[in-house]
């Protein structure tokens, strides 16, 4: 009976070793799945941190763009206002100055002519202005879209 007794407490003492070897194992497994866990986190939180960085700098460099194309949208529409009121202004005068009423409809003529396609070729260097500065308003952020679109694929 002693001999069973001391086989009981062998096994006893056995197994209660292989479990508390299997705990450890356990516990450096859970402890190191869970650093991982926190390390890929971290590391991915740095890259979301960066690419929000990156697409603040779009926005502003974005804005600046804009900015500068607004600006010089507005001294083309200031020069030719005051050239097209130089103009007028000076029509005014030579219509004062005709001779007859004949005259006078051909100077209006010629006035509203050359005022129409001033405006038509203001228009168009607007137009181009404005098409130039949209795109550059556009790029950088085209340009981080691109880059995103190009990292998820990547990481397919």
């Amino acid at each position: 009976m002693a001999d069973a007794a001391e086989t009981v407490k062998k096994t006893v003492e056995q197994t209660a070793a292989k479990a508390k070897a299997q705990a450890e194992s356990i516990q450096a497994a859970g402890a190191k799945a869970f650093r991982e866990g926190v390390d890929k986190s971290v590391a991915s939180l740095t890259e979301l941190n960066a690419q929000g960085k990156k697409n603040l700098e779009a926005v502003v460099e974005s804005a600046a763009a804009a900015q500068k194309g607004a600006e010089a949208l507005s001294q083309q529409a200031l020069a030719y206002s005051k050239k097209s009121w130089e103009d007028g202004v000076a029509a005014a005068q030579s219509f004062s100055q005709a001779r007859s009423v004949q005259e006078l409809f051909e100077l209006q003529t010629n006035w509203a002519k050359s005022a129409a396609e001033a405006y038509l070729a203001e228009f168009g260097k607007a137009t181009e202005t404005l098409t130039a500065s949209v795109k550059d308003s556009f790029k950088p952020i085209n340009e981080r879209v691109s880059a995103t679109v190009e990292q998820f694929q990547a990481a397919r």
